[in-house]
């Protein structure tokens, strides 16, 4: 069944809900000190021994501080002494050990969680794989979001561009799938299948699971997607 319109939150660059409830945590950037929604900040975490590291999937323990910046922002903090600095009074020690590898740590555990979610979402029916089959089902008005990997063809996205707006009633919108910061090789390892190139999400609560850790991932990389790229409607919860 198709959202209505007068129900669905439209996503912002990142892939962001734009409309947000008021009792959604937000969480403040230790070097910009701003303050956004967690899912576009990350978390740092400090084992027993002073050693920082990420914290993608914000299990680990006791206190954690958040970056809201960029991959290439977090390399001139880590550089300038800012990044040590702003930790050392987050977690209120001087004593931190911060490799020199921090910045991919960041983008390789971000990119991990993204793809576990991928997995997750496969194994329970939600994700849509094969080109065939996503165009069916996003003239069917069947797919809620619509991700093609970065070395996909530009025929191929735009023939299933074509086909989801069809689906969604938004012809001449200009809507498009989301371009993934991973080739068709990252996506078919992580997935088990051979030759990803275009992957799509069923339903709308399906789309905000993936949403979430994409946002994050594509916020750290610094990618600046039109606003009406990638949008995904989900149904407000």
């Amino acid at each position: 069944m198709r959202t209505p319109p007068n129900e669905r939150l439209t996503s912002d660059i990142a892939g962001t809900p734009k409309a947000r409830k008021a009792s959604e945590p937000e969480r403040r950037c230790i070097l910009s000190g701003e303050t956004g929604p967690r899912e576009s900040l990350v978390r740092l975490a400090v084992s027993p021994a002073g050693l920082v590291l990420p914290d993608a999937q914000e299990k680990a323990p006791g206190r954690g501080a958040w970056i809201g910046s960029s991959r290439a922002g977090l390399e001139e903090a880590l550089a300038s002494g800012k990044l040590k600095g702003a930790l050392s009074r987050a977690f209120k020690t001087g004593d931190l050990d911060l490799p020199d590898a921090l910045p991919q740590m960041v983008e390789d555990a971000l990119t991990r969680v993204f793809l576990d979610r991928l997995g997750l979402e496969m194994r329970v029916g939600a994700l849509i794989l094969g080109t065939q089959r996503i165009a069916e089902a996003a003239r069917g008005g069947a797919v809620a979001l619509l991700l093609h990997a970065s070395d996909a063809s530009e025929d191929g996205r735009k023939k299933l561009d074509q086909a989801w707006r069809v689906g969604r009633e938004a012809e001449g919108s200009g809507e498009r799938g989301l371009e993934l910061p991973l080739d068709r090789n990252a996506l078919s390892v992580a997935l088990g299948r051979d030759n990803v190139v275009h992957l799509a999400l069923a339903d709308d609560a399906a789309a905000a699971r993936v949403l979430k850790p994409l946002t994050r991932l594509m916020h750290y990389l610094g990618h600046d997607l039109p606003a009406a790229d990638g949008r995904a409607s989900a149904r407000a919860e």
